[in-house]
């Protein structure tokens, strides 16, 4: 690290090992301590106008990991109370997402990223937001003041929703259109050529057919906003990908892994599939209930999973049934989940290059398969 020890980084530079000496690392650690990160020009110290109602706020520590696990960036939000009127914002569908993986492989692009640098740091707002002041950041002759924002907070409710009117507006007026069914899709026809854009809060992907239409859509996107190119797609919304000339390939190894640790799983007997043929699963009235908060946790991780293993979807959505009340076997049916996860950690979905993007489907059913209420099961597969 270059400079004092004591300051807290606020860019970082990865070199290779042959010039460490030169560079500094992002730290390891989740301080909890705010003294080394508190400065932001953003601010004013004022005093409270009538009828005021300022927000109070926490400062929240995190660190940001790379595909590989590795801390990438240190994170230091400052967490505040309600003052807002409307804060709703799209969110892109991980279903969106897996459509414009498969249309990217098939038309022979590479998707690239990009993210807005200290977005929520940047964005104007239209209200006017006064806040107490933090922890660690009092004035000790204005005890009673407290500070207007002029420019949006990061954690701000209304942050996210005025960087995507602000990055929205921008792409229109390039000429884009929105889709029609997930706000968050972006697409620009130019002659014969087709550029399609991806947001994410303040997390951007985008590809095209022409390279100088990728080019100038970076470069007009960089004298806008301040951002930064990541280059090819490799990690972005939890999905890990891997691009190349025959195809995409899509997996959630790092979720894997970590939800494993979460649940004590990481040393369990690995299980070829996720759930055995004999099993039949019912509410079990009669076994000894276990923690509904812990099964809740290990549903949920599991059916964001789904997202590239299939493979699974089925088994999760049947112990999900159970959630309301759930027993010693429905864990136990659980577990066998994750076993399975254990002997197939980088199972992913694969896009091939040679896709004709053609739409077929499969459905299936038992008959009164359910033991609970005799109801059959349907199934359905897409491709």
């Amino acid at each position: 690290m270059i400079g004092d020890i004591h300051q807290r980084v606020t860019r970082s530079t990865v070199a290779s090992l042959a010039f460490f000496s030169h560079s500094a690392y992002v730290a390891t650690f989740e301080p909890e301590d705010v003294s080394h990160a508190l400065s932001d020009p953003n601010w004013d110290l004022v005093e409270p106008p009538p009828n005021c109602h300022p927000i109070g706020t926490k400062w929240v520590f995190k660190n940001k990991q790379g595909e590989n696990g590795m801390v990438v960036r240190n994170k230091a939000r400052l967490k505040e109370g309600i003052d807002y009127e409307e804060t709703f914002v799209p969110v892109a569908r991980l279903e969106t997402i897996r459509i414009l993986l498969a249309f990217a492989a098939s038309k022979g692009f590479k998707l690239q990223q990009m993210d807005v640098m200290s977005a929520f740091l940047n964005r104007f707002i239209d209200e006017e937001v006064y806040v107490r002041q933090p922890p660690g950041f009092k004035s000790a002759r204005f005890l009673d003041r407290v500070y207007k924002l002029r420019k949006s907070l990061y954690g701000l409710k209304q942050a996210p929703r005025a960087l995507y009117a602000r990055l929205t507006s921008f792409l229109l007026k390039f000429g884009f259109v929105m889709g029609s069914v997930d706000k968050t899709l972006f697409l620009l026809s130019r002659g014969g050529d087709t550029l399609i854009v991806q947001i994410y809060v303040d997390d951007i992907i985008f590809g095209g057919s022409s390279h100088a239409l990728v080019s100038s859509y970076a470069e007009q996107m960089s004298r806008e906003f301040e951002m930064s190119l990541m280059g090819e797609l490799q990690f972005f919304f939890g999905l890990q990908t891997k691009q190349g000339p025959e195809g995409t390939f899509v997996h959630q190894a790092k979720y894997t892994k970590d939800i494993l640790k979460k649940f004590d799983m990481g040393d369990s007997k690995p299980m070829t599939t996720p759930m055995s043929t004999n099993t039949a699963i019912d509410a079990d009235e009669d076994g000894e209930a276990v923690d509904q908060k812990e099964f809740r946790g290990m549903i949920g991780s599991l059916l964001y999973l789904t997202a590239t293993r299939p493979d699974i979807q089925f088994a999760v959505c049947l112990c999900a049934r159970y959630k309301a009340s759930p027993r010693i076997s429905h864990r136990q049916a659980v577990k066998r989940i994750f076993r399975h996860l254990k002997f197939t950690p980088k199972l992913g979905l694969w896009y091939s290059s040679g896709s004709s993007l053609s739409l077929r489907g499969f459905s299936d059913a038992d008959h009164a398969g359910c033991r609970s209420d005799r109801k059959s099961t349907f199934g359905t597969c897409q491709l």
